[in-house]
């Protein structure tokens, strides 16, 4: 903990942006632009990391463990942007993937910044979860340096649970506590040390495509569409009569029919227009197959 602030890649000045309160606002977009670019090649980058991280909580989750994202200020928040939008996507269920912030959830909109300063508040943040050696415990922090993340972690590693790590800069202290770390360099921000911009979107992005990869992994996406989407909305319905049509090439008007009759669940409502079986018979497809569509259908059609 003790290296210096200012030796780290996300609190350098970037000489691309030194001149920036001197710029109009056309040139000063710009440079902010051309260094957002420069994230998603920092992305690629990780991939072998961000495949090990995909794995690692695919076969947590599948074997019913849980999954915990921790950090502070805007890594924090950018876990619980992620951890929240799985339940109306994916229908999981809200204790699957938590996250744990320093200063409470109440610090996603009133910053708490002095609370990521104490790593016993991480660890016993934390073991308030009960985490088990079924769960994952992910760290964010850009710098890879701040404590509370890391208290977690060494927290979640004394209870056999398994340990990721996700920061911006190279040989992070953060990752000397992680199974998996990744370290995405973006480089310095346009604004020195807002790592609330291309840290925070490298971040973002990952995070979507770990999020993504294992709901894919878990029967929760058929094709390239979302399959357990909660139609708890008049838009998430009409997105449910989309995806049973372009499945099943169903018109419309059956489409619903059928999915009313599914209380509206797309799986069920698939497998009862391509096998012509009833919502129960659809249901016990679907959970003999553990939620796979192509495999429930099969299944439903013997």
């Amino acid at each position: 903990m003790e290296k210096e602030l200012s030796k780290l890649t996300t609190e350098g000045r970037n000489p691309n942006s030194m001149k920036l309160s001197e710029l109009s606002t056309a040139a000063m977009l710009e440079v902010i632009n051309k260094e957002d670019m420069k994230v998603a090649p920092a992305v690629s980058k990780v991939l072998p990391e961000i495949e090990k991280a995909v794995e690692i909580i695919f076969e947590a989750l599948r074997d019913n463990g849980r999954l915990f994202y921790v950090g502070a200020g805007t890594s924090g928040r950018l876990g619980i942007i992620d951890a929240s939008e799985c339940p109306p996507t994916f229908m999981t269920p809200p204790e699957m993937i938590q996250t744990v912030m320093a200063g409470g959830n109440e610090a996603f909109t009133n910053a708490a910044e002095g609370s990521e300063d104490h790593e016993e508040d991480g660890k016993n943040d934390l073991k308030k979860m009960g985490v088990t050696q079924k769960d994952v415990v992910v760290g964010i922090t850009a710098s890879g340096r701040t404590p509370y993340p890391i208290g977690a972690l060494k927290s979640a590693a004394e209870a056999d649970a398994r340990t990721i790590s996700l920061s911006c800069n190279k040989n992070s202290t953060i990752s000397g506590y992680a199974d998996c770390a990744i370290e995405v360099i973006v480089g310095p921000e346009v604004l020195t040390g807002s790592t609330r911009m291309k840290a925070a979107t490298a971040h973002k992005m990952i995070l979507n495509m770990i999020s993504t990869a294992v709901m894919v992994k878990l029967g929760k996406v058929y094709e390239n569409l979302m399959v357990d989407v909660h139609a708890s909305n008049h838009k998430l319905k009409e997105r449910a009569k989309y995806i049973v049509t372009e499945i099943t090439n169903a018109d419309a008007a059956e489409a619903e029919k059928t999915l009313e009759l599914a209380d509206w669940q797309v799986k069920p409502a698939i497998i009862m227009i391509e096998t012509q079986v009833s919502y129960e018979e659809a249901l016990k497809a679907i959970k003999k197959n553990n939620g796979y569509v192509g495999e429930a259908i099969a299944f439903a059609q013997k």
